[in-house]
């Protein structure tokens, strides 16, 4: 007897649970509502007669039936999207810029998730500051940006409200009678102007010990006890700590991540909505 094919949509929504840690997310990221996304779930793991997600009012893990079929999931949905290709027209062409302030340590597992979508889909990535990766898109260099809230600008769409903090390494003093010592990103960076101007603001003398080509650089030079650095908590390497209540630093308000799009329907229209789901996964957690 010939078996009941399984549901894509909710193999879809399985692999999105699981890559998301939320059906909340999954169900932004197709554009649904969690209930379907719940509903679709519950109807394969009937189909399949196991358990795929363990539910908790705190936390969404895999099962051990879930990681073994994760895999199978994916290969089923691209296998699915490879036929389809061969129907379809030259592939699209999308290029996306992201702030480097806004991937972070996230950003493997961001371009891991590119690699896994439509294969019809030509993607391409620049990573750079906000500024300047919203110049190239005023000059239609990009077709969509996701950055940090820039100076001069209140277009763009929300993706989520991410908090900064004052960080320096564990074992690390300020000198007395001694400038603050700062590790910022190189200009143009929006982060570093704010920083700049609440310290001004707070009668705060300070001085730029460290100017780094990124976060992660800048991360690097706080760990090694350069000074002090305005950061969001997952940016951060071990050992580096919050020091804005001791030093009495001013405090850095919650910064926006913004998406910046032209783009309106198609294959690259569903990619933009998964890794906007994803970033706000990944500063929400």
């Amino acid at each position: 007897m010939t078996s009941k094919p399984l549901d894509l949509d909710a193999v879809r929504a399985f692999i999105h649970v699981a890559e998301l840690d939320s059906f909340t997310r999954a169900a932004e990221a197709m554009e649904t509502t969690q209930a379907a996304v719940s509903l679709r779930i519950q109807r394969l793991e009937r189909r399949l007669g196991h358990q795929l997600i363990e539910r908790t009012p705190r936390y969404v893990q895999l099962s051990p039936h879930g990681v073994a079929f994760l895999e199978r999931a994916r290969e089923l949905v691209g296998a699915h999207e490879r036929a389809l290709a061969v129907f379809r027209e030259a592939r699209q062409r999308v290029t996306i810029g992201i702030s480097d302030h806004v991937a972070g340590p996230d950003l493997p597992a961001l371009i891991a998730r590119l690699t896994t979508q439509d294969p019809q889909l030509l993607i391409k990535v620049r990573i750079g500051s906000s500024g300047d990766l919203l110049q190239s898109y005023d000059r239609r260099e990009l077709d969509a940006v996701i950055s940090r809230l820039n100076l001069g600008r209140d277009d763009g769409e929300v993706l989520a409200q991410e908090s900064l903090g004052w960080f320096a390494g564990a074992g690390w003093q300020p000198r007395a009678g001694e400038p603050l010592p700062v590790a910022t990103s190189a200009e143009p960076c929006g982060v570093r102007a704010m920083a700049g101007r609440l310290l001004d603001t707070a009668g705060i003398p300070w001085i730029e010990t460290f100017v780094g080509g990124g976060v992660s650089a800048v991360a690097a030079a706080v760990s090694a006890g350069l000074g002090v650095a305005a950061l969001a908590p997952r940016m951060l390497p071990l050992g580096v700590i919050d020091v804005g209540v001791k030093l009495r630093l001013p405090e850095i308000p919650r910064l926006p991540i913004l998406l910046h799009s032209r783009i309106q329907s198609g294959p690259a229209l569903d990619l933009l909505a998964s890794l906007s789901a994803a970033f706000r996964s990944a500063v929400r957690a």
